[in-house]
C-alpha cells in the first residue's frame, strides 16, 4: 500500500484543524476534494480515521496512531523546501523562524522590515508561538526564546531581559485617576489570564485577588491583551520597552517592575553553518538587543 503525500498532507491538515473547511483553507483545496481525498484515504487504510459531529472531526484510534508519523512527514518536508529554496552557500532563501506571540505581533515586523531592507534575497517563515519548537528536529531553523536551551547542540545567545510592568490607555485615565500605589488597583478595572498558570502566580505574588479586584477581562493571549489596553479597557502588564514607548500608553507606578522576562536567540550548531541562517540569526541578535534596550523604534509614526 503506497499512500501519497497528497493524502498524507490532508491527513495532516485534518489532524491539525479537525474540520474539512479548515483543513480546506489551509491545503488552498475545496470542500468536496478534502472530503474525497479523506473518504480515498480510509478505504485504502480499511478504517475510518475520524468521526464526525457537529463540533467537527474527531480523531479515531487509527487516526491518532498515524499522526506522529504524519507530523514527522509534514516536517521534512517543510525541512525539504526550505533547503531547497536556494544553494546553501548563498545569502538567499528562506528561514523559519518561531517567536513568543508578543514578540510576533509587536516586534518581529520592524525586525524582519530591517531583515528584508538589507537581505532581500531571504524569505523568512514566522511562527508564532509560546512554546519551544523543536530546534534539533529542525522544525524551525532559529528562535527567541523566554528560556536558555539546555542541549549541548545548541547555540543561544542572551540578548538581555525585559521588565514588566502596569500600564494603563491615557484615554482610560482621562476618566479613572491614576493609580499611586498598589493599594489604589483594586479602584480599577483589570485584565487578567483565563487559564495561564504561570500568569496567575505572577499576579497573586503581587497582592491581586482575582476574585475581589474589578476584572474586566480574561484572556491568555498577550498581544490581544495588550490590544486591549491600548483599547482604554483597564489597567494590564505589558513589557516595559514596548509600553513605555507607545504613545498610547502610560506606565502606572514606574518605580514598580512586576517581573523580569530573559531573551535568548537560539539556533543548532550545524544550522548556523548555512549563510542564510547565520544572517538571521545575527540579525535577531542585534535587534533584539536594541529592543531590550530601548533604542528598537517599534512606533515609527508615534
Amino acid at each position: 500500500m503506497a499512500i501519497s503525500w497528497d493524502d498524507q498532507r490532508v491527513l495532516h491538515a485534518l489532524l491539525e484543524e479537525r474540520s474539512l473547511s479548515g483543513a480546506a483553507r489551509r491545503l488552498g483545496l475545496s470542500h468536496p476534494t478534502v472530503r474525497g481525498r479523506l473518504d480515498g484515504l480510509e478505504a485504502q487504510i480499511g478504517a475510518p480515521l475520524f468521526t464526525r459531529s457537529g463540533a467537527g472531526l474527531n480523531p479515531t484510534d487509527r487516526g491518532l496512531a498515524l499522526e506522529q508519523a504524519v507530523q514527522d512527514m509534514a516536517r521534512a518536508a517543510d525541512l525539504f523546501n526550505r533547503q531547497a529554496s536556494a544553494q546553501p552557500d548563498s545569502n538567499a532563501g528562506r528561514v523559519r523562524v518561531s517567536v513568543p506571540d508578543m514578540i510576533g505581533v509587536w516586534i518581529a515586523p520592524m525586525i524582519l522590515a530591517s531583515l528584508a531592507r538589507k537581505y532581500p534575497g531571504i524569505q523568512v517563515e514566522l511562527v508564532l508561538s509560546n512554546r519551544n519548537a523543536d530546534l534539533l528536529e529542525r522544525e524551525v531553523d532559529v528562535a527567541i526564546r523566554a528560556i536558555g536551551p539546555t542541549q549541548k547542540a545548541l547555540v543561544a545567545q542572551k540578548v538581555g531581559q525585559v521588565g514588566l510592568g502596569l500600564f494603563a490607555a491615557k484615554s482610560y485615565l482621562k476618566s479613572h485617576p491614576e493609580p499611586q500605589s498598589w493599594d489604589d488597583i483594586s479602584e480599577h478595572r483589570l485584565m487578567t489570564p483565563d487559564r495561564n498558570l504561570e500568569d496567575f502566580e505572577l499576579g497573586r505574588s503581587l497582592g491581586i485577588d482575582f476574585s475581589k479586584h474589578k476584572l474586566v477581562l480574561r484572556c491568555d493571549n498577550h498581544p490581544a491583551q495588550y490590544a486591549a489596553i491600548r483599547a482604554g479597557l483597564g489597567l494590564g502588564v505589558a513589557q516595559l520597552p514596548l509600553g513605555q514607548s507607545d504613545p498610547c500608553l502610560t506606565h502606572v507606578l514606574p518605580n514598580e517592575v512586576v517581573a523580569t522576562l530573559p531573551f535568548y536567540v537560539v539556533a543548532q550548531e550545524q544550522m548556523l553553518k548555512i549563510p542564510r541562517v547565520r544572517t538571521v540569526f545575527d540579525v535577531l541578535v542585534g535587534e533584539m538587543k536594541a529592543y531590550v534596550e530601548g533604542t528598537l523604534c517599534v512606533f515609527p509614526d508615534g
